[in-house]
């Protein structure tokens, strides 16, 4: 299809902006651009069908299945929009008096409270735009404790080589020196290892539980305990806590800092670019230390009322305002509407799906660790590329011909040939069997005619491209000269 750019034609328009009813307040002269932006000239019409068929182009949870481990691109209730659409929440403006927003400040305060019941925390900021963001303030918080005490020689963050790759990342970027400690075969935490690494160096130990390889360490008590005992604190990358919400507690296994992705745990659609919600929660000692301002409950004249109080010792904002309210917003109802019971409920068939696949697959596909999983298992083409030559990438791009978006590819980064699969709790019976079988079909033909894999996909929009040249010389702009008639 043409790009938006190639399409319209000089003088095309379409009214949907009413007519200037005060007085026109213009730029000055140096704020202005020396020519005008090119920007097609369209008909409502045109525009309507260019997005549309832009949409008819891509897949999503709507179209069909999306097994992205790690991710959690699950279906996530439209009621939720609507709560978020509500005219008082929508109009609200961070910088209205707060006797005016008591219906905002009232969201903020019940969800810190019930995702502090959920992770174990004693207090918790919304600031935070994303899981990445939580991961660098849940460090900066580690930080401010250290400093405040004194305690300035702890200068290392130990990760494990499973980690995410913003774990490393968001540690570095706080002035931290990184650790990386090996995964045994089980794929968990080598303790040998871990034990040797820490000492009075060590400010802390960022760690996802269930892992990323979709296994929950059964030694996590004694990981958090060797590394307090040096002095350190604990951080719980959230990303994976879909799999034992309203089960496990990251407070209770021994951590002091968490952050959510509210935007894949709590119901906002994930991927997409945005927007995303990170919250971090605390123990009541690093609760000081929290950016923004926090909306606290308190009786005012016999009425119960809502204010934000800011942290005595706060690090300081982290974002603008009080973070990505229309997602906490979402969140609350997701919360609200599963309640006690359907929380710990939508984990565990987060990790019955995943259970279910894993057990129907690991007939033909080797997986990378056996037994049990948690909410996703880690498959590896290495044995299937030895053998047939047909790599994890081929089975990847042959599932977009059966209507499936891929795993998540070549991660982690410890599995060669890896494909990661994560049903999510919304996924029924059928679908999850269809998949199935779509994956056996994949691998007979990679057993029998290895060569057809390599071209695919075949049935969609577009083929497959030619990935090295895209990633080495991406064309990411327009260029008017170079299609000038």
């Amino acid at each position: 299809m043409k790009l938006v750019f190639e399409k319209g034609h000089e003088g095309r328009k379409m009214e949907i902006i009413a007519p200037l009813d005060v007085s026109e307040a213009g730029l000055g002269e140096s704020f202005k651009r020396a020519a005008k932006p090119k920007l097609p000239q369209m008909s409502e019409t045109e525009i309507s069908r260019h997005y549309t068929e832009l949409a008819k182009r891509t897949h999503g949870v709507n179209d069909g299945f999306y097994p992205l481990g790690s991710c959690t691109m699950k279906y996530n209730p439209k009621v939720n929009e609507a709560a978020a659409a509500l005219p008082g929440f929508v109009k609200a403006h961070p910088l209205q008096p707060e006797e005016t927003c008591q219906g905002s400040l009232e969201v903020l305060n019940l969800a810190e409270k019930y995702l502090c019941e959920i992770t174990g925390m004693d207090a918790m900021t919304f600031q935070p735009a994303a899981g990445a963001h939580g991961e660098f303030t849940g460090l900066l918080l580690i930080k401010a404790w250290h400093v405040h005490r004194g305690d300035t020689k702890r200068k290392k963050i130990i990760v494990p080589d499973s980690a995410h790759g913003t774990n490393p990342a968001s540690a570095s970027m706080c002035g931290y020196e990184v650790v990386s400690i090996p995964s045994r075969e089980d794929g968990c935490v080598d303790l040998e290892k871990l034990k040797a690494a820490v000492g009075d160096d060590t400010a802390g130990l960022m760690l996802t539980n269930p892992n990323t390889v979709g296994l929950f360490d059964k030694n996590i008590l004694e990981i958090t305990r060797i590394v307090r005992e040096a002095g350190g604190l604990c951080y719980y990358d959230g990303a994976n806590l879909n799999a034992v919400m309203g089960i496990a507690r990251p407070g209770d296994m021994g951590f002091d800092v968490v952050h959510l992705n509210l935007h894949k745990t709590f119901s906002t659609p994930h991927g997409g670019g945005g927007p995303g919600s990170g919250p971090v929660g605390c123990k009541a000692f690093l609760a000081p230390y929290l950016p923004g301002a926090r909306a606290v409950k308190e009786e005012r004249e016999g009425k119960t009322c809502y204010r934000f109080e800011k942290p005595e010792e706060s690090i300081g904002d982290v974002k603008m305002f009080y973070g990505n309210f229309l997602v906490v917003v979402k969140a609350l109802a997701y919360i609200l509407t599963l309640g006690r019971e359907g929380i710990p409920e939508a984990a565990a068939n987060a990790v019955l799906n995943a259970n279910y696949m894993k057990t129907k697959l690991s007939d033909v596909y080797e997986m990378a660790y056996p037994g049990p999983c948690m909410h996703e298992f880690v498959m590896t083409l290495e044995g299937l590329k030895k053998k047939a030559g047909v790599t994890a990438m081929d089975i990847a791009k042959s599932m977009l011909d059966y209507g499936i978006h891929p795993p998540t590819m070549y991660f982690p980064l410890i599995v060669h040939e890896a494909l990661m699969v994560e049903p999510t709790e919304t996924e029924p019976r059928d679908t999850l069997d269809q998949a199935v079988e779509a994956l056996h079909e994949i691998y007979k033909k990679a057993v029998e005619e290895p060569e057809s894999l390599h071209g695919a996909p075949y049935k969609t929009p577009i083929g497959r491209p030619d990935e090295v040249t895209a990633a080495r010389k991406p064309v990411v702009r327009y260029h008017w000269e170079e299609h000038a008639d």
